[in-house]
């Protein structure tokens, strides 16, 4: 007598799949950024009802950009090696299904800017369209990064938006100087893919460079600290910011050393340890202010 066990069901792990749910760097990345904005905002430590909104709104947003990427990419990915196994490309999710999925994550990050004020709703629809258009950059132009670092970047004035009401001068110069770093180390991820996508048409900024990367990712980064600096002088930032600054500007040095011969392993490498560089940042802004009170 044979005996039947119930097949397990693959939804719900290609959903957790989807969303990135096994790999947080990406939330680390949008949610540094965030967390910048609001103690800058705030001087401080933030309200905790605006702490908590800000950091569920991050995972939200960003697991629905990464379904509404795998959406738009779904043509490519089949025929990229580090994206052949994602859910759309193997069939296991349906277009329908992952569309279903974004609009559901969306909803529920807009329900929770509804609990803040009118000006940071209203930047929330702007971060909306940011969120749904980026992933399509990448067939009409070599410059999706810079586009992704705009839609990362977006929670910054919705931060300052929140806390004060306003957007100050400051809060865009933080916005400059993140929107740099975004497209910086998302130049790391697309040198990881440059050969599959110029086998399949697609576009980045690492296409358009060539060999001239390695400079034009000096200048962004340069570009960052140099951002970030100048904010430290703003808010009159003592010694211990610029320590940290100049931690992650180690950090950066190091990324160039491991992947100056472009391995993609490497570039890989270099990508994932901007989430430390993103720390250093945070814990410059957070002693700062400690050391101020």
């Amino acid at each position: 007598m044979s005996r039947h066990f119930p097949t397990r069901n693959p939804k719900p792990a290609a959903y957790w799949q989807l969303i990135r749910g096994d790999r947080p760097v990406g939330t680390l990345l949008l949610l540094w950024p965030t967390l910048w904005a609001l103690w800058l905002a705030a001087e401080g430590v933030p309200p905790i009802k605006l702490l908590l909104i800000f950091c569920a709104g991050v995972w939200l947003t960003r697991s629905a950009g990464c379904i509404i990427n795998d959406y738009a990419d779904r043509w490519l990915d089949a025929n990229v090696e580090r994206t052949k196994q994602r859910p759309l490309a193997r069939g296991v999710l349906s277009g329908k299904e992952a569309l279903a999925a974004f609009v559901l994550m969306m909803l529920a990050a807009f329900g929770l800017v509804l609990l803040t004020n009118k000006l940071t709703i209203q930047l929330s629809v702007a971060g909306a369209l940011l969120a749904a258009t980026y992933p399509y950059l990448k067939r009409h132009t070599y410059f999706p990064q810079v586009y992704l670092g705009i839609a990362f970047g977006w929670g910054i004035p919705m931060a300052f938006a929140a806390v004060q009401n306003k957007i100050p001068q400051s809060a865009w110069l933080l916005f400059l100087a993140n929107l740099l770093w975004t497209t910086a180390y998302d130049t790391w991820y697309a040198m990881v893919d440059r050969e599959d996508d110029l086998k399949a048409g697609a576009k980045s900024l690492a296409i358009f460079l060539g060999d001239m990367d390695l400079l034009g990712l000096g200048v962004l980064f340069a570009g960052f600290l140099i951002s970030l600096a100048l904010l430290g002088r703003q808010y009159h930032f003592g010694l211990v910011y610029y320590a940290c600054l100049a931690a992650a500007g180690v950090v950066i040095l190091w990324q160039f050393k491991i992947a100056k011969l472009r391995h993609s392993e490497d570039c890989f490498r270099a990508f994932l340890s901007n989430q430390w560089v993103g720390m250093l940042v945070f814990i410059g802004f957070g002693l700062s202010f400690i050391n101020k009170a």
